[in-house]
């Protein structure tokens, strides 16, 4: 029987006082700056708590009548609202969670799920000059937004320890991370100081301040598996194909900076378990892809070289991957977060794969038979996108038998429907990813029908 960590780490200093940010517009729309530097400056009769300290704007004083701080993109409907509420809201409503990566791709669906189950959400925000939300800014009035960095530990112990005083063992779903596979080979610092040293800093600022959590639920990568080694082929699973099932105790192999740093953060999470007690648990997903992901991985390109001129240009066809749409990927989390086992690992996606070529053109009959580009899309192979040497993993495909085993957990959106669901964000979120796309030109270009 491990003895509680908590009660093994005495609490570090106290933190420093929390400061609330005022909100800075930026429509043309000019507020009342008179009555919102009022709020700031005048004199309280007695002493406020730190809610009432700084009365914020409200979106209609600050951006005009009608207008918030941000468009809802939401991808949750309110049918996955009902059936999220009917599985999470007795585990989730009323406790305090903490997201890292919460403003990212799955950090943000999740952030949003968690909102609409009623938990007291902390969002772990990676601080950068602009001090921008890209995209939970509809929820700012719903939660705590933390502007920290998981490589600078001071910045994640002040953090931490404003858990402390919380009324429950928090939940923490730690999702931040450099997940860019490819990019890892050219910030491959970053990456291992992010996805490993980011991690050994949380666990470790949890553990100085003495939080007893109810659990702390890591992010991993399917890409950790990497390729069948010969020596070991025979501790892996084979279907009756002879087609690779991967688990939670298939031998890894990683074929990147990005997966080998992945597996040291996965390491570092049993670690603090079997030595401290911290209640750690591992999650590997299984490429999850959807509206807000990054349009440098392979669905988004896609998409938007698709959205944008005929030719797509794309890297190695062959290799075979797992995609599971966003929202199951959540519904993934959460429930491994509420039943897994601390010190467990658990593994999750769609259980079947697809060949990029394959899926490349999924998504492009998806396009063309619902009118978001003509008939002319065609895939260009480019060496310079392929992955570095053989570093490229050539089969991934989840077997999710234990998850569905202890929980009951399956994926519910089917491929057809979360491409359609995909592409349609990218239609219609332009602005939200053409700074950021990797296919366009240095210059000013001239996007087809712009």
């Amino acid at each position: 029987m491990k003895t509680p960590y908590a009660a093994k780490n005495p609490s570090v200093s106290a933190p420093r006082p929390s400061f609330r940010a005022i909100r800075i517009p930026t429509t043309a729309a000019s507020p009342d700056w008179t009555t919102i530097a009022s709020a700031v400056t005048a004199p309280a009769a007695s002493d406020p708590s730190p809610e009432e300290a700084v009365r914020l704007p409200t979106d209609a004083e600050a951006y005009g009548p009608g207008q918030s701080a941000m468009a809802n993109d939401t991808i949750w409907t309110e049918a996955d609202l009902e059936d999220l509420r009917r599985e999470f809201s007795d585990i989730y409503g009323g406790r305090t969670v903490l997201v890292t990566g919460a403003d990212g791709f799955m950090g943000s669906h999740l952030t949003e799920a968690l909102v609409a189950l009623g938990a007291n959400v902390h969002a772990f925000v990676r601080a950068t000059s602009s001090g921008a939300l890209n995209n939970i800014g509809h929820l700012r009035r719903e939660l705590k937004v933390h502007f920290a960095d998981l490589t600078d530990k001071t910045s994640v112990d002040y953090l931490v320890r404003e858990l402390r005083d919380v009324p429950d063992k928090p939940y923490v779903f730690h999702l931040g991370a450099q997940a860019h596979v490819g990019e890892s080979w050219h910030r491959p610092y970053e990456t291992v100081m992010a996805n490993t040293i980011g991690t050994l800093n949380l666990l470790q600022s949890v553990l100085d301040a003495g939080i007893e959590l109810e659990k702390f639920d890591t992010a991993g990568t399917s890409e950790e598996y990497g390729n069948v080694r010969d020596d070991v082929a025979d501790h892996h699973t084979f279907d009756d194909a002879g087609a690779l099932i991967l688990h939670e105790r298939s031998p890894i192999n990683p074929k990147s900076i990005y997966a080998t740093a992945k597996v040291a953060a996965d390491f570092l999470t049993m670690n603090y378990y079997d030595a401290f007690g911290l209640p750690g648990v591992v999650t590997r997903m299984f490429n999850n892809y959807g509206p807000r992901q990054n349009p440098r991985y392979v669905t988004g390109t896609i998409i938007t070289q698709a959205l944008s001129r005929p030719e797509i240009e794309l890297g190695a066809l062959d290799p075979l991957r797992d995609f599971c749409f966003c929202t199951d990927g959540v519904r993934g989390h959460l429930t491994v977060a509420a039943h897994g086992k601390p010190g467990d690992v658990y593994v999750y996606g769609q259980g079947e794969n697809i060949s990029m070529a394959d899926w490349a053109d999924l998504i492009i009959r998806t396009g063309i038979e619902h009118g978001l580009w003509p008939d002319d899309r065609r895939i260009v192979t480019v060496e310079g996108r392929k992955r570095p040497g053989s570093s490229d993993v050539m089969a991934l495909r989840v077997g999710h038998e234990k998850l569905t085993r202890e929980t009951g957990w399956q994926p519910n959106v089917s491929w057809e429907e979360g491409v359609l669901r995909t592409v349609r964000w990218y239609a219609e979120n332009r602005d939200r990813w053409i700074g950021r796309v990797d296919w366009l030109p240095t210059g000013a270009p001239q996007l087809a029908g712009s």
